[in-house]
């Protein structure tokens, strides 16, 4: 991968748009984001939108900077 986290990010969300669940970093985005909606859900100081969002992106910064 390149220094350019804004250019892996955008090469990253493409491709996960073009292939879906056939991308490899499809599956793991979605985990994040459904365990943060549930830490959402659990936790009262942070709501299931901002859990899911947070988790997803977590997720997703992982996988472009493992």
């Amino acid at each position: 991968m390149s220094d350019n986290f804004v250019e892996d990010a955008k090469a990253e969300i493409s491709g996960m748009a073009k292939e879906g669940m056939h991308h490899p970093s499809t599956k793991p985005v979605l985990t994040g984001a459904a365990v943060g909606a549930v830490a959402g859900w659990l936790l009262p100081v942070v709501s299931l939108p901002a859990g899911l969002i947070l988790g997803a992106g977590i997720m997703f910064y992982k996988r472009l900077r493992p």
